[in-house]
């Protein structure tokens, strides 16, 4: 059994993950603000403000780890303090880090030795990647594409159910021919509860997502079929974003361009593959979230997608 640490774990990934480690027998500990109640019962939460030093190093100073999950930290700032209490203490320390740490390419998929982009809005992840390496942490990062599933707090999955269960046109920015990757997030969770024990993974930096990409255009005809509608029938209608000024509206989920990333190196070296292919994994959210939730039923703002209509059908 190994006492493990999870920064954060009452929302989607930390949902998934501590529910993994506690049916692999471990003794999991949640570290958090209290908000929300802990998604295995009996599971012990320490109540706290992580982006406060004073407050981590009273709350955690004197307890013992072996292993922690660091699921929410985006900036240096958020980690250095937990890594400096941990320093020569933990076993392991996993980073939640992030694909888009990934400079813009011509060669795809990315592949973990590949550039990091300096102007990234993901930078902080890459610097605290660098600060874990540099420091002599027993780390391994984890670079997710566009994670999905139960849970997803992030409109990616229910962005493209919005619009295919009303019978709406689909509108996407450019040619609809971007290749993009979704990782489902019980797959995640898995590649990540993997890493325990697995010496192979110190000081090592792993892509985890789905098995294949997908244009754009072509999720949104699987998530029609995850819907139960024919792909056939979506209507997607292409647009030039440099047309709109949208200000601070979000017209679309991703990033227009391709994005995508190697897993190969998980797969081997975690003993891990995807449980879930695109379509599998988008009926999974459909049936055990978006309809679960009733938000087939909710009043949606589509004001943006009828600007863009107005002037591209």
């Amino acid at each position: 059994m190994v006492q493990i640490l999870i920064m954060g774990g009452t929302r989607f990934i930390g949902v998934y993950l501590t529910r993994i480690l506690v049916e692999q027998g471990h003794e999991v500990t949640l570290f958090n603000r209290g908000n929300k109640p802990a998604p295995v019962e009996g599971v012990q939460q320490i109540q706290g403000d992580r982006t406060d030093a004073a407050v981590l190093k009273e709350k955690l100073a004197n307890r013992e780890f072996d292993a922690i999950f660091d699921n929410n930290g985006r900036e240096l700032s958020d980690t250095q303090p937990l890594a400096e209490i941990f320093q020569n203490r933990v076993q392991h320390f996993i980073y939640m880090s992030s694909a888009g740490v990934y400079l813009k390419s011509d060669q795809m998929p990315h592949i973990e030795g590949d550039a990091v982009d300096p102007k990234s809005r993901h930078k902080g992840k890459h610097d605290t990647e660098i600060y874990l390496a540099e420091h002599g942490l027993p780390f391994t990062s984890i670079r997710p594409t566009y994670i999905y599933g139960p849970q997803n707090y992030n409109d990616l999955e229910a962005w493209f159910f919005d619009r295919i269960v009303r019978d709406r046109p689909v509108p996407i920015p450019g040619h609809g021919q971007h290749f993009t990757q979704f990782g489902h997030v019980k797959d995640l969770a898995q590649a990540m509860s993997h890493v325990l024990g697995n010496s192979t993974a110190t000081q090592q930096i792993y892509n985890v997502s789905g098995d294949r990409a997908v244009t754009f255009d072509g999720l949104a005809r699987v998530c029609a079929a995850a819907v139960g509608k024919s792909p056939d029938d979506v209507k997607v209608v292409h647009y030039d974003p440099k047309k709109f000024d949208f200000g601070k509206r979000k017209a679309f989920p991703m990033r227009a361009q391709h994005f995508f990333a190697s897993i190969e190196k998980a797969k081997a070296e975690l003993n891990w593959t995807p449980a879930y292919d695109l379509l599998s994994g988008l009926k999974d959210s459909f049936q055990n979230d978006y309809l679960a939730s009733g938000r087939d039923r909710a009043e949606v703002d589509f004001s943006t997608d009828d600007e863009i209509l107005a002037v591209s059908v």
